[in-house]
């Protein structure tokens, strides 16, 4: 915690860098609300009934963007004004989500609602990846690492905080239809804000810089899938970044059917269909999975240092997957919260270990086709996940099989790593840029 705080304080010195980080702190803090109103929108509206299926189809509308659009993005954020991103985007996005309210308001078919949802987040894709690039501009070489340290670590948290500022929100405008439109409506206000900040910064500043030999657009799009397949072809001749890019996905898997699991216990089994009741159980559940967060990025560097990663990852699966059952299994509600904080924290926890060994043993020169695999497969597999438990939850959520499911993945996860991770592989660099 003292080592974080001296990070941040040590970039906040830097002017422009105050600035960037404001953009991202606002953004973010809309963020939160917007999930939180699509997530009670598509999951606890009390005018409609819920059921895995459409659970599935929520998450997807949240993080397909992310996935299906992340490995392109960088081939217009490498062209177009970065700072000007930063100033349209949240414009764009605000008014979109002006749409999606009035959608919601109207009662128009979800059909629309989620198509102009898609493109909001679409927007955001587009936007954090701008953020992410312009990062180099406003912080001196010495200070860079740090700065990737902090950044992504403190924008988790406020959009943990922006959800519970949406779940506040929703007690004073109300659960239905109306209260959900004036919650976006707040968001997309929240995130224009941030335009203002980034019209404070020179045009110029952000990037990107010119370059001649820069191929062009559509040859350039063509090179993305190209070096997609090159990034894999570069991971399997890497066998502990491999085993690392594993691990993660097979918690994102696990993860996303917790989340289905979680979603339709609280709507159906603990609280007997009270949407109000269940939104406040799922609630507090992700607040203490962001406590579990937040602990994994300061316990991490220090358990790596001393148990090694190779040790720590499977330790962390294991832990999810044995702990885990024993919260779950017997179906009480008091278990939930502390699942979420144990799945947080080792979940986290992975996926620090996952960025330090890719980062460590991937040449520079793949480093962004892998990272760009390894969204896809953050995203992808929870989404993944989500739709095969819809096969196999029952109306109320309430499944030991799909309990025993989860364990028994996490224990072979960790198994499995530690199989073919390399028994020599003991970490060059413990503190990860990537958090």
């Amino acid at each position: 915690m003292v080592s974080f705080a001296s990070d941040l304080r040590a970039v906040l010195r830097e002017r422009d860098f105050r600035r960037l980080f404001a953009t991202r702190l606002v953004s973010q803090f809309s963020d939160g609300i917007f999930q939180f109103g699509v997530t009670g929108y598509a999951f606890f509206n009390p005018e409609t009934q819920t059921n895995a299926l459409q659970i599935a189809v929520g998450l997807a509308v949240l993080l397909l963007p992310y996935s299906v659009l992340g490995p392109f993005a960088g081939v217009f954020i490498d062209r177009w004004s970065r700072r000007q991103i930063l100033v349209i985007g949240p414009v764009i996005k605000c008014a979109l989500l002006l749409l999606a309210a009035g959608l919601v308001a109207t009662s128009a078919p979800d059909a629309w609602f989620y198509v102009v949802a898609l493109g909001a987040l679409g927007v955001n894709r587009f936007f954090l990846a701008a953020l992410g690039a312009s990062l180099p501009h406003v912080v001196t070489k010495d200070n860079l690492m740090v700065a990737n340290a902090v950044t992504p670590t403190s924008g988790t948290v406020i959009t943990f905080v922006g959800a519970g500022a949406g779940y506040l929100l929703r007690l004073v405008f109300g659960s239905g239809h109306g209260g959900t439109a004036l919650l976006l409506v707040t968001s997309g206000i929240v995130f224009a804000f941030s335009a203002t900040i980034a019209l404070s910064m020179a045009r110029d500043l952000l990037g990107p810089a010119y370059d001649p030999e820069r191929p062009q657009t559509r040859e350039a799009l063509r090179n993305v899938v190209r070096g997609l397949v090159d990034g894999l072809r570069h991971v399997a001749h890497h066998r502990a970044a491999a085993a690392a890019l594993g691990a993660m996905a097979t918690h994102r898997f696990m993860y996303g059917m917790c989340t289905a699991l979680l979603l339709m216990l609280y709507r159906y089994h603990f609280t007997l269909d009270d949407p109000d009741r269940a939104l406040a159980g799922v609630t507090l559940v992700l607040g203490t999975s962001g406590l579990g967060y937040f602990a994994a990025a300061l316990v991490t560097p220090w358990a790596t240092a001393r148990f090694g990663i190779t040790n720590w990852v499977p330790i962390m699966l294991a832990a999810a997957g044995v702990i885990g059952f024993a919260l779950v299994a017997p179906f009480q509600e008091w278990g939930m919260p502390v699942a979420g904080f144990v799945l947080g924290l080792a979940g986290q926890s992975v996926k620090i270990c996952a960025d330090t060994t890719v980062q460590r043993d991937i040449a520079d020169a793949y480093l962004g086709r892998v990272f760009s695999l390894y969204d896809m497969l953050f995203n992808g597999m929870y989404v993944l996940a989500a739709a095969f438990a819809a096969m196999l939850l029952p109306p109320d959520g309430r499944s030991l099989l799909v309990v025993t499911v989860i364990a028994v993945g996490y224990l072979l996860g960790a198994l499995v790593y530690r199989l073919v991770t390399p028994t020599d592989d003991q970490p060059r660099r413990q503190v990860p840029e990537r958090v």
